[in-house]
């Protein structure tokens, strides 16, 4: 009987394309990337020897994906040895993330807490190590990084998206950015924030579907910036719960204006409309 179930699943299973590339390889090359740039996430002592063979163990679990993705010989050596290069770019990079984060929130104590506990932190290094990738046309491995970050921070980066440094995440939880959204140097971002497509049609794939956000802006929770053509300009701030699908100037504020009703516990909602509150 179990030969039948496995003959039947077997003839009705798809043919893949890369059958042999699995989620936790993705998730061990960069616990690796990590463990080489900052000693917070080493498996080894200190020093040149350990660093050196964690380095080998990258390069050789980045051959490893790249074979199962059906880059191999001459290509792969290209994109491991152009990998490796930027590693130390990259680990510049990401300490200037950590730095700028510790010094805008005043609930951190030191940069080592950033790197350590910061889950914004750890999404953004995810998205730079996969970004890398991406830029080497590497099929399917940046996402399986950045998608790693975001199961366990909620945070969603595409690997695709140009994210300038410093970068600031707060919070963090329910940040969406997408394919082709491009950020400048100095933005702030807090939770919820969305920077969408306006269109979801397979047709648009190739398209420039989400937003420009210039330098210094400053984008508070759970706004939503929608569209290719939706620029940002530098210096503005974006306030909480504000939904933009049109271009803003630099250096200007825009927050949604509400108005809080209050309403006593066993108060007639009619009379409660005389107690209005002005929010903005």
């Amino acid at each position: 009987m179990r030969t039948r179930i496995v003959d039947a699943l077997l003839a009705g299973r798809p043919s893949y394309q890369y059958p042999r590339l699995r989620r936790e390889q993705a998730e061990h090359l960069l616990a690796g990337c990590l463990g080489i740039m900052f000693p917070h996430f080493s498996r080894c002592p200190e020093s040149r020897s350990s660093l050196m063979a964690e380095a080998e163990r990258v390069e050789a679990d980045l051959l490893e994906l790249l074979c199962a993705v059906g880059i191999e010989g001459e290509d792969a050596a290209r994109i491991i040895d152009t990998f490796m290069e930027a590693l130390p770019e990259t680990a510049r990079t990401l300490n200037e993330d950590a730095s700028y984060i510790d010094a805008c929130d005043p609930a951190s104590n030191s940069v080592d807490e950033v790197v350590l506990a910061y889950p914004g932190f750890f999404a953004i290094a995810a998205y730079r190590v996969a970004h890398k990738l991406q830029l080497e046309g590497v099929p399917v491995i940046p996402r399986l990084i950045t998608e790693y970050a975001h199961r366990h921070t909620g945070i969603d980066i595409h690997p695709s998206a140009e994210i300038g440094a410093p970068f600031y995440v707060d919070h963090g939880t329910g940040i969406v950015i997408g394919e082709t959204a491009k950020i400048g140097r100095r933005v702030k971002i807090y939770q919820g924030v969305s920077r969408g497509a306006l269109s979801v049609r397979k047709a648009d794939a190739k398209a420039k579907r989400h937003p420009t956000i210039e330098d210094d802006v400053i984008i508070y929770a759970c706004a939503v910036i929608l569209g290719g053509k939706t620029v940002i300009g530098a210096a503005s701030v974006v306030g909480g719960n504000v939904w933009l699908t049109e271009s803003v100037p630099p250096k200007l504020m825009v927050y949604r204006s509400a108005e809080i009703r209050v309403h006593r516990p066993g108060e007639d909602p009619e009379v409660a409309e005389h107690h209005v509150v002005a929010s903005q």
